[in-house]
This record gives structure tokens, sequence and C-alpha cells, in this order.
């Protein structure tokens, strides 16, 4: 039986899934999207007996980066990544858009990742893949050998990201769905920013930009 666990948090106004992915035998996790409500994914670590190592970000969103600094402050030793094409973004309110829909945050990630990146944490290989679109900077994350995605808000169940944010860009959303993620294994479990899990495979087949430009 393998060891990984994934557990979702869904927090904030729009209802974004934050997620805790951790190996059961070594109890170490890693942070996705943690977008508010920092007090009850604090719990859920606890009541699932995991330690943080790292806040890992698909976007610089409001509603996917709201309680990463009370994350901060929990666990000192936290690691946050985000990507590279992203810090612009995360470094002004407007275009996170927290100025409109929050208090006007700003963030600083410890690492910047790029296309390709190998991140080990918690147990796992991550692979950055860049997936320009829903914001210029947006990335999936893929753990091979679980056969999993976290997609972040570029591909949703039978849906995709919206792209009239800044940055934003819909002729990108549908390359990236189409040409980095259409070529990942029919069986790879999608885990989205909102919403239920998919499969690629379902995805092919039901998902809208499956039939863009045929």
């Amino acid at each position: 039986m393998s060891n990984f666990r994934i557990r979702t948090c869904t927090v904030g106004m729009v209802g974004t899934n934050c997620y805790l992915v951790y190996r059961e035998d070594l109890k170490r996790a890693v942070l996705v999207d943690p977008g508010d409500n920092g007090a009850h994914i604090l719990n859920t670590c606890r009541e699932c007996g995991i330690i943080p190592e790292a806040v890992v970000l698909t976007h610089g969103h409001f509603d996917h980066i709201l309680a990463v600094e009370e994350i901060r402050r929990a666990f000192k030793e936290i690691t946050v990544y985000a990507a590279e094409k992203e810090a612009k973004l995360l470094g002004d309110p407007r275009l996170n858009l927290t100025a409109s829909y929050g208090t006007g945050v700003t963030l600083s990630p410890d690492h910047l990742v790029k296309d390709g990146d190998i991140l080990e944490l918690a147990g796992f290989k991550w692979q950055v893949i860049e997936t320009p679109g829903h914001t210029e900077g947006s990335v999936c994350l893929w753990i091979k050998e679980e056969e999993v995605l976290i997609s972040g808000d570029t591909l949703f169940a039978e849906s995709l990201g919206r792209t009239d944010f800044p940055t934003g860009s819909s002729a990108d959303i549908i390359r990236s769905i189409k040409e980095r993620l259409f070529v990942l294994p029919d069986d790879t479990m999608v885990y989205p920013g909102h919403g239920e899990p998919t499969t690629i495979g379902h995805e092919k087949t039901h998902n809208p930009v499956a039939f863009y430009n045929r």
C-alpha cells in the first residue's frame, strides 16, 4: 500500500482547495496553496499528525496565498516556493487581487522555480510544469511516481481557469492544457484549485479544451 496521502482543506470566499500532501510513514508535509483560514489548515495538520516543511504555490492570486504568512509564523523553518515568472504578481496587490478582495498583501517566496525543476519535498519528487494562461506564472505540480497532478487554476474537472485577470491569456491556457497536461498519462489523478478531482483521461474526452481548434 502506498504511503502517499493527500488531504483537502477547502478555504476562503471562493472555495479554494488547499492540499496537504504527505507520506504516512514520514509525517512531513507540503502545503499547496494555503489560500485562507490558516487556523483550519493548522488544525488539520495537527489532526493528521504532520509537520509542514514547505509551501508550494501554483500561482499568486489572493485566494491561494492569504494564509501563507500565518503558516510561516507557525512553522518558522518552513520554505515557500513559487514560480519565477509569478514573482512580480506576488509582489503587487493590484495584480494578485488582494487590493480588491483582501487587504493589499505582498508575498516574497524563499525559492523561485521554473519549468522542469524537480523539488524533493516530503519524500516525493515534484516536477514543476509551467502552464501560463490563468496567470503568466501559473504552474502545475506533477508527482510522477504517485500519478498525481496538482493543477491549480489551470485545469478543472470539465472546465478551465478564467483568463480575464491581470497577466491571463485564453490562448496560453488552452495551449498549456493541450500541450503540457494532456500529454501526461491518462490515469493521472488531477487535483484542481477549485472543485472535485478528475483524471487526465477524463478531461481529454470531456473538457471543452479538447475540442478547441479541431
